[in-house]
């Protein structure tokens, strides 16, 4: 900390690159041998140079805002002579802030220049950058082994996020670090993770994966050691300790760390030896306030719902959630409608429905009429728009008239210009806590209510039986009744939300959340709350952004999920400058560091997609399989075309996941040329895999074959694709019928494939690969409680990605 309290008492809040090193050396790294920092205004003296060892010295520019030295001329190896030395430093402190200033203009952005360097000319700004250097590091010369060789540098550093708070990196260092994580593969050159949720022994099983790892510890072919894995866990255990007490999220924090790089350490036997280093660090703020997340429920599950915003005369948004809410079996004596229509004069009228009925429910003048008359609600819809929303913000808070609330309005903060209506709601709620903040004559402590949005969609709550979304029925038709579902959709766009609804009938949700703006109730408080719903097995999440430091709360939300044995399936938006762009402008939110995001919610266990076809492929195959036994990854695997066969092949190896062919027992190998013989097949089929078993196969074929991978105990999962325009296949829809005939008769493909799922709690996942003609068979398929691609390659490549997921949910919870 008295490196801190030094820095801060003079005004600085960075350490200076001499200081990074006794950081590292009080928290039990290694410093370079010897160094001697020389202020701008200091002298040479023979007492320095004969100090440091060696016939060479290194020296380095000092100053706040150089960040990248070598590139501004900022670094210099000399001879280790007094005249050497001086004209060096003397070259440095003019021919840096030119350069300097040079990179400076030439950014593209200009979100990496300090403030006071904006707007001045390319003179003035290379004065400026002269004025804030602080002097020179002369310090040993060390010639590490390999040094000027690709992956022989290692960054580690700390990085103080807004949504995950505390994250370590490690991996490719050295002047081309950025490149590396660019034109590698994720995961290759670096890595990173939340410090709150691994240790260093997780870190270190997450960085074996890199490059960096294989070239520093002599993996290559002719490489050789520098660094042992017992030195690189302590280094990572003494970066996450440092990063957890100075962190936002420690309240007994003096200071909290922004940045801290080491890059490069280097290695010079068996030393690895900090090269240049970075601090940055700030005044410990206030961690945002938790919300009354207990009113979750009443959202989910209300006994009373009102609705504001509905038209008396015309379809609009509010009426269509009226509708829909009606459809879903909500109980119409507990549903109240806020009409301003509703006038005492109008009521005084001998009308049935005292003056406005809207859909056979009397409306409601006022938030505080309805409070008077008929009590606090569960839930209140607010369809209204966004000029009217804050006033009934202001009216639901006074009158403690619900204890949820859901935000419909869009405008509110998503677009430009209404920013400041965006801030003001949220300062409402936030405001709320105080006035709610009281024990009442009962003793229970008065909450307030929970909000929802803005800018949301609505809500599918299918075991609160309410549809509170403002689509209409014939645009988006839903399953409505009261059976059991075991999925749940938290989506920050509603149109992401309901177009893959209606586009995979199967997920049928049990709750479907557009939470929006996230004003108040955030991703994390969703994700959390659905960690206590036993039936939920499934949560898919669309994320363009999170709340500040609400990124770990849902991480930590989801790695309890997966230990609770739910599958937890992610895509975030915005991994490009565009991407980021395009989210920030829809829904208000900050689309964050798409790395880190994916990095941190990876390892807590969520299968993270690529792309909306592999985020729907993960949700297909988790309804069908989450109650399936995943134990390994060798693939079995049956088609009727040779072209399918080789695309299953071809597609074992992914990004980040591996199958095995599955070896056949000798029992296996038996029963399927036996079941090749009744075929008549063994003059065309050979036994292998993946199995080629011709366009001549039928019914009999495939499931004697399918039966016999599934029997196996070296076949972990089973992947049987059909090409159904054979002719030996019944596959087309009985003739003038609306379904397959293949989904009625017990002698179909469909049934015998059913069957043979049903009995073995092994993953079977099908591959109808056709036009629209066969959607009606792909569909039987998938009313069988079926996995049903129409791409081989897509299926297997998925597949790979869910499989790799369940295997490291298992080891999360301990199982393997």
């Amino acid at each position: 900390q008295g490196l801190f309290d030094k820095a801060a008492h003079e005004n600085r809040n960075y350490l200076f690159e001499y200081e990074v090193y006794e950081l590292i050396r009080l928290i039990g790294g290694e410093t370079p041998v010897k160094y001697h920092f020389l202020d701008r205004e200091g002298r040479i003296d023979d007492e320095i140079i004969s100090d440091i060892p060696g016939d060479k010295v290194v020296i380095k520019i000092v100053s706040p805002y150089i960040v990248h030295k070598s590139d501004a001329g900022g670094v210099k190896i000399v001879n280790k002579t007094r005249t050497d030395i001086l004209s060096a430093i003397r070259n440095m402190m003019y021919e840096v802030p030119e350069k300097q200033s040079a990179i400076f203009k030439g950014l593209a952005s200009s979100r990496n220049i300090p403030d006071h360097y904006l707007n001045l000319d390319h003179e003035d700004l290379a004065r400026a950058i002269y004025n804030d250097i602080r002097g020179v590091i002369i310090c040993e010369f060390l010639l590490s082994e390999g040094a000027s060789d690709f992956g022989n540098e290692l960054l580690v550093s700390l990085r103080r996020t807004r949504e995950f708070g505390m994250v370590l990196t490690a991996g490719l260092g050295g002047t081309n670090t950025e490149l590396y994580a660019q034109r590698f593969r994720q995961g290759e050159a670096v890595v990173s993770a939340s410090t709150e949720m691994a240790n260093a022994d997780d870190f270190f099983s997450l960085y074996k994966k890199t490059i960096s790892f294989d070239k520093l510890t002599g993996v290559g072919r002719g490489e050789k050691r520098k660094v042992t894995d017992e030195q690189l866990k302590e280094c990572f255990a003494a970066m996450i300790m440092l990063a957890n007490h100075f962190s936002p999220l420690n309240p007994d924090a003096p200071y909290v760390i922004d940045e801290l790089e080491i890059n490069p350490f280097a290695f010079y036997r068996y030393l690895m030896v900090p090269l240049d280093g970075l601090c940055q660090f700030s005044m410990p703020s206030l961690v945002p306030a938790s919300r009354p997340v207990a009113g979750i429920d009443r959202l989910l599950h209300p006994e009373s719902i009102a609705v504001a915003g509905v038209s008396a005369k015309s379809l609009n948004p509010g009426r269509i959630i009226l509708q829909n809410i009606i459809a879903n079996g909500f109980d119409k004596s507990r549903l109240f409608v806020i009409h301003p229509g509703v006038t005492e004069a109008a009521r005084n009228l001998d009308l049935a429905c005292q003056g406005i009925c809207i859909e056979d429910i009397p409306a409601i003048a006022s938030v505080s009429e309805l409070k008077a008359t008929k009590g606090k609600v569960d839930l209140f819809i607010l369809a209204v728009g966004a000029s009217t929303i804050e006033n009934l913000v202001d009216e639901i808070i006074e009158n403690d008239a619900a204890h949820s609330v859901i935000m419909i309005p869009g405008g509110v903060g998503e677009v430009a210009g209404s920013e400041d209506k965006g801030i003001a709601i949220e300062q409402k709620i936030k405001a709320s806590d105080s006035r709610f903040d009281k024990v009442d004559i009962d003793g229970k402590k008065s909450v307030r209510p929970v909000f929802l949005g803005g800018n949301s969609l609505g809500v599918l709550s299918n075991p609160g039986r309410y549809d509170a979304i403002f689509i209409p029925e014939d645009k988006l038709p839903k399953s409505r009744g009261g059976y059991t579902r075991h999925t749940a959709f938290i989506s920050q766009s509603g149109a992401y939300m309901i177009t893959r609804m209606s586009k995979l009938s199967f997920m049928d949700p049990a709750y479907a959340l557009s939470i929006g703006n996230q004003m108040d109730l955030t991703a994390g408080d969703i994700m959390s709350h659905f960690n206590s719903l036993s039936d939920i097995t499934t949560i898919a999440s669309y994320m363009e952004g999170f709340k500040d430091l609400d990124g770990l709360k849902f991480a930590k939300a989801v790695r309890e999920a997966v230990r609770k044995g739910k599958d937890i399936l992610f895509y975030k938006a915005g991994r490009t400058e565009e991407g980021k762009i395009a989210t920030s402008g829809h829904t208000a939110s900050l689309a964050g560091d798409y790395a880190v995001c994916r990095s941190c919610i990876s390892e807590a266990g969520a299968m993270v997609a690529n792309t909306f076809t592999e985020f729907e492929g993960l949700v297909r195959l988790s309804c069908a399989l989450h109650g399936k036994d995943v134990s390994g990854n060798r693939l079995a695997a049956v088609s009727n075309a040779g072209y399918e066969s080789v695309g299953i092949a071809d597609n074992i190896l992914g990004e980040n996941f591996k199958f095995e062919m599955a070896s056949f027992s000798q029992e296996t190998r038996i029963s399927i040329q036996n079941a090749l013989e009744r075929s008549r097949l063994t003059t065309l089929v050979d036994i292998r895999n993946p199995m080629d078993v011709t366009p001549m196969a039928g019914e009999d074929a495939y499931e004697e074959i399918i039966d016999a991978f599934l029997s196996d105990p070296h076949v972990d999962v089973v992947v049987a694709a059909i090409v159904p325009l054979t002719p030996v296949i019944e596959t087309l829809p009985e003739k003038g019928g609306a379904e397959p005939e293949t989904s009625v008769s017990e002698k179909s493909i469909v049934k015998r494939i059913s069957r043979l799922a049903s009995r073995y709690h092994k993953p079977v996942i099908m591959v109808v690969d056709s036009g629209e003609l066969y959607d009606p068979l792909a569909r039987g398929l998938e009313n069988e409680g079926l996995a049903v691609f129409r791409s081989a390659d897509q299926a297997v490549y998925v597949l790979g990605k869910y499989i790799k997921g369940r295997l490291k949910a298992k080891k999360i919870i301990g199982l393997q």
